[in-house]
């Protein structure tokens, strides 16, 4: 095109405008009572985001962001992304009752947006899709499991089946579903684990002994450094922004590190604060290091350099000798490692100059009350366990684990992800746990490593995979490459998916394919012994339980 084509001509219908300055106020209300009001009635909708995030109440099903653990806002302890997650959840304008599926094949169903698809509602009914079949149609309970069974009996080996999780799975579920899948014989369990932060859990599992936080909710209000590396907390964990506001309020310094600028670090609104909405939000991020994509291993790298250069000069002061001799290992050795690296070259690679680096260190020098933080910014890296166990190189050289105010903190996106992960839900399960389970439950679990998500996909490929079970998700869509995961479900003799609403997985699928519906995290489970209620696992390691 010619140079002065205008900007709508050359982006399509994508809106071209100046990024957002600020996060949250009365913007953030205005949008959540909207999401509110596009699904359910004002009332009932409004009863409902009174529960959310509760003691007595429900788990959101958005984020892991923890919850405060002891007094919680009565107004509202819940974001924006969270009332959209439970608009979309209790939805009743519309149902994806069978008269969905007798109306709309698979092929035109294909056509239809992802937003519009979940906008049907909430799913009412088996369904199942014959072999041939154009459309979807009702099935029995009985005949569904009675299917499932059939398919399942009918390998020639347990491992040619794929059980994968999502992480709006309860941890009851989980523990019951992994359980199945053992006494079934494989190990063959993706989840969403290995999609995003698995390269955490490797990485302190290595260096911590425990692939998760070492910080709670509290610990943030303590600290006197937080540094933020690979995550957008206005956007991918928003209620998190209040913590750090509250941290800044006591003193502390905030450090964000990420290639782009975030409106949330810029200035955070805190909704329910009047002084917030009056006078204009709180500025968070006091030092913003715009650092290349993944030149995060350089920074920190020259970071320590630095620090250690800081402990030559105030011998004592800087590092936590202490510490250091008392819990660590290979000191020296790493310390050593550190000299086959020029400064000025660390500070290239990053994209900074050593002043600026020096600045964050000199926040760092004298304090052990530092947190860090980071995302997906940082895991989605083929040296991501290298620049994860970077982190906690540099928080053991201070001291800053298991105190309060400090820590490794990595943030999960996904509800319940962790929990999953703590109830078993990992192809490559430590003997311990499975010895456990042939103490208590008397059969002999599979020891073999089963397959993760990519391994899960090559093998559907491959023809070494012919029943796709997914509990939750919409794994066609959650895995990177979606063509080459389609392509894969394609050729299992049978597709079976538990879900709340309809999504495209359900429509790329198997000879056979089944949609399961499920309760939400919303719903009150009523059984014959009264009601029920499950259990979540937070970011931060903490169990909570979720009622309906």
């Amino acid at each position: 095109m010619e140079q002065n084509t205008p900007p709508e001509k050359l982006t399509g219908e994508l809106e071209v405008s100046k990024p957002y300055t600020e996060a949250a106020g009365v913007e953030a209300i205005v949008k959540s009572m909207e999401h509110i009001l596009s699904g359910t009635g004002l009332i009932r909708g409004l009863k409902v985001l009174a529960d959310l995030n509760q003691k007595d109440g429900f788990d959101c099903p958005s984020c892991a962001w923890p919850d405060p653990d002891g007094d919680r806002s009565k107004l509202g302890e819940y974001c924006e992304s969270g009332a959209k997650a439970v608009a979309d959840e209790i939805m009743t304008k519309h149902s994806a009752s069978p008269v969905l599926f007798q109306r709309y094949s698979v092929a035109e169903l294909l056509e239809k947006g992802d937003l519009w698809l979940g906008q049907q509602g909430r799913l009412t009914q088996p369904m199942v899709l014959k072999p041939g079949a154009t459309h979807y149609e009702p099935i029995e309970w009985a005949d569904a499991f009675q299917l499932i069974a059939g398919q399942l009996n009918v390998l020639a080996s347990p491992d040619e089946a794929i059980f994968y999780t999502s992480g709006r799975t309860s941890n009851e579920a989980a523990f019951l579903y992994q359980l199945f899948v053992r006494m079934f014989g494989t190990n063959n369990m993706p989840d969403c684990s290995n999609m995003c932060h698995e390269s955490t859990s490797v990485a302190l599992a290595e260096s911590l002994g425990l692939g998760k936080a070492s910080v709670k909710y509290d610990d943030y209000e303590k600290a006197d450094v937080i540094m933020i590396m690979g995550q957008n907390p206005g956007t991918n964990a928003p209620r998190m922004l209040t913590p750090l506001e509250q941290a800044k309020r006591n003193g502390a310094k905030i450090v964000a590190v990420n290639p782009l600028h975030e409106a949330g670090l810029l200035s955070f609104k805190y909704p329910q604060s009047v002084r917030d909405v009056v006078f204009g939000g709180q500025k968070l991020a006091d030092v913003f290091l715009q650092i290349p994509i993944n030149s995060d291993l350089a920074l920190l790298k020259a970071m320590c350099k630095l620090l250690l250069e800081e402990e030559k000069k105030s011998p004592g002061k800087v590092l936590d000798q202490q510490f250091i001799q008392q819990y660590t290992a290979g000191y020296d050795a790493f310390v050593k490692s550190l000299d086959q690296f020029e400064l000025s070259d660390l500070a290239a690679q990053c994209g900074q100059t050593i002043e600026q680096i020096q600045e964050v260190v000199d926040l760092f020098k004298y304090t052990p009350r530092l947190i860090i933080c980071w995302a997906m910014g940082l895991t989605q890296h083929r040296n991501s366990v290298q620049t994860i166990n970077e982190v906690i190189n540099l928080l053991l050289l201070k001291g800053s684990i298991g105190i309060e105010g400090g820590g490794a903190s990595p943030i999960r996106g996904h509800s319940n992800v962790q929990g999953d992960r703590t109830m078993g839900i990992w192809e490559k399960p430590k003997p311990e746990f499975l010895d456990a389970l042939k103490r208590v439950f008397k059969f002999e679990p599979p020891r073999e490593n089963g397959y993760d998500t990519v391994a899960a996909v090559k093998a559907m490929h491959e023809g070494k995979a012919k029943v796709f079970f997914g509990l939750g998700g919409n794994f066609a869509m959650a895995v990177s490459d979606t063509n080459y995961t389609a392509d894969a479900l394609k050729t299992c003799k049978l597709t079976v998916h538990v879900s709340t609403k309809l999504n495209r997985s359900h429509l790329i699928h198997g000879e056979t394919a089944l949609i399961l519906p499920c309760l939400g995290r919303t719903d009150h489970d009523v059984q014959a012994t009264g009601e029920q209620f499950v259990s979540c696992e937070s970011t931060t390691g903490v169990v909570a339980q979720s009622h309906g």
